[in-house]
């Protein structure tokens, strides 16, 4: 059992809180595998996968109907809480314009990370929820439906993974330990040429390449990879993007920064995580950031950062 937080918001009990973001979670899980697989949604959510394309990318009904059931969720369950709610699919909608959220407490959600991947039915999707205290992830979960992984990170505590059934499972670090042993993770679809030159000039053994920023991270805690790097172009990733993905990898004693070691902030007004952004498991960091700072000065001084 994890000891209740001083850092929540008052009135709000971890066990009571962790209970709703399982809840939430796993129902999230039944929509989208049901959306998969062709089937009737549970909660009353049509059937018919309706996408639209935006510039941004793809939006379907998959996407719409979990971010209802979470904002909904979370809202029924905790009424009286002065935390706000900010999401991907309705970020357009409150049009923050570059004014970050007064509240000194905000969930940051991505209902559906990697909508490509799950229309193109790869299973490498994942649903994103983190609890921000001023710029700061406090507590992070990743939800991967296809393999059942729900993945917890709280700031302080530790961060672990549970099935369906609430049994947990350890964070698993690899025991490579030098840059050139280390296994990259990647982007499948969002690559370009500097990214490309920025890992052939690393010098790792191996890249694999994933979708959803979720089940990137997820490789990293469970041993199978070492480092993921994202690299801006032209456009960068969000703070739903990122939030949920580096509280828990940095709960879990891993390092997730820009390429010049300052740390991920949010809610500044600015949704962009622009830039470079490195996570690893914290071996030799700081030699990585290192490295890849001397790389884009090289391919990229126009717009090094």
């Amino acid at each position: 059992m994890v000891k209740n937080l001083e850092m929540l918001p008052e009135g709000v009990e971890i066990e009571t809180l962790l209970n709703t973001l399982r809840k939430l979670s796993w129902g999230a899980a039944d929509i989208l595998l049901a959306y998969a697989r062709g089937k009737q949604p549970p909660h009353g959510f049509q059937k018919a996968l309706d996408v639209t394309n935006n510039t941004d990318g793809p939006v379907s009904a998959a996407d719409l109907a979990v971010n209802k059931w979470l904002l909904n969720g979370l809202k029924i369950d905790f009424p009286k809480t002065k935390w706000g709610l900010l999401s991907e699919e309705s970020a357009k909608e409150q049009d923050r314009d570059g004014v970050p959220f007064k509240n000194n407490w905000l969930w940051i959600l991505d209902p559906l990370d990697g909508t490509k991947d799950f229309l193109k039915g790869t299973g490498e999707y994942a649903v994103h929820l983190a609890l921000i205290k001023g710029n700061t992830s406090i507590i992070g979960v990743i939800l991967l439906p296809e393999i059942e992984e729900l993945w917890f990170g709280i700031h302080g505590k530790g961060a672990w993974c549970e099935n369906r059934a609430g049994e947990r499972s350890p964070v698993i670090f690899s025991k490579r330990k030098s840059i050139k042993d280390s296994i990259l993770v990647a982007s499948r679809s969002h690559r370009d040429q500097r990214l490309e030159a920025l890992i052939s000039k690393i010098d790792i053994c191996a890249t694999k390449a994933v979708g959803s920023v979720g089940c990137k991270i997820a490789t990293i805690l469970r041993g199978e990879s070492d480092i993921y790097i994202s690299l801006s172009g032209k456009t960068s990733p969000k703070d739903w993007d990122m939030a949920a993905p580096e509280a828990v990898l940095t709960a879990a004693g891993g390092s997730f920064t820009h390429a010049d070691g300052k740390p991920l902030k949010y809610n500044t007004g600015d949704l962009n995580q622009s830039g470079c952004l490195i996570a690893s498991t914290g071996v030799n960091h700081s030699a990585l950031c290192e490295r890849a700072m001397s790389i884009m000065k090289e391919i990229d001084p126009e717009n090094y950062f």
